[in-house]
């Protein structure tokens, strides 16, 4: 068994084995994405790790997925375990909520998953998504009640919630215990 999960992806090499088959300079690339001759070199050089806006930005330059940057083409396995100190986190400014980002950026595009704890009282509200996206939230603890287009319904736990996310649509605790969810994002997409 490898210890490949306790290794940080070598994006810095992705990068420059990328920048050489595209047969650009580090000049040209820092001109296509915005990032500075420099910093593109320590970034090559694994002197300084790139933030996920910079990884974004290189990975639009080069034509490639940020998947692409962070795993490289090297050996492709079968399984593959993300650490969960790996796993991104996006919190709530006001405390209400957080989630933890498990999809691979990859699909982005296409598909998006989380597991979402919400605090008591806590709500997570949303525009409208692309047209025809729907949202899957499976209640693993707790109780969660949702609003789409009008429609209001209470989830249990061990229940799934169906709903059209091309509307407004809001994520609500209204409990006061804290509630955990799975949050499955399909992009254009029916029910």
């Amino acid at each position: 068994m490898s210890d490949q999960k306790n290794t940080p992806p070598a994006v810095g090499q992705n990068i420059n084995r990328l920048r050489k088959e595209k047969q650009l300079t580090l000049d040209q690339l820092a001109a296509v994405c915005g990032v500075s001759k420099s910093m593109l070199s320590q970034i090559e050089r694994n002197e300084t790790n790139p933030t996920l806006a910079i990884v974004w930005r290189l990975a639009e330059a080069l034509g490639e997925s940020i998947d692409d940057l962070i795993k490289g083409s090297e050996d492709q396995h079968s399984l593959t375990v993300i650490n969960n100190s790996s796993v991104p986190v996006l919190n709530d400014a006001n405390e209400q909520y957080s989630l933890r980002v498990l999809g691979p950026a990859s699909l982005v595009n296409d598909m998006e998953w989380y597991e979402i704890t919400l605090k008591p009282g806590g709500q997570l509200t949303s525009g409208a998504h692309t047209a025809r996206t729907t949202e899957h939230l499976t209640v693993l603890g707790g109780e969660l009640e949702i609003t789409a287009g009008g429609e209001k319904d209470r989830v249990l736990e061990g229940e799934t919630a169906r709903y059209a996310a091309d509307q407004p649509h809001a994520i609500r605790n209204p409990t006061d215990q804290t509630a955990r969810a799975l949050l499955v994002v399909l992009m254009g997409k029916q029910i």
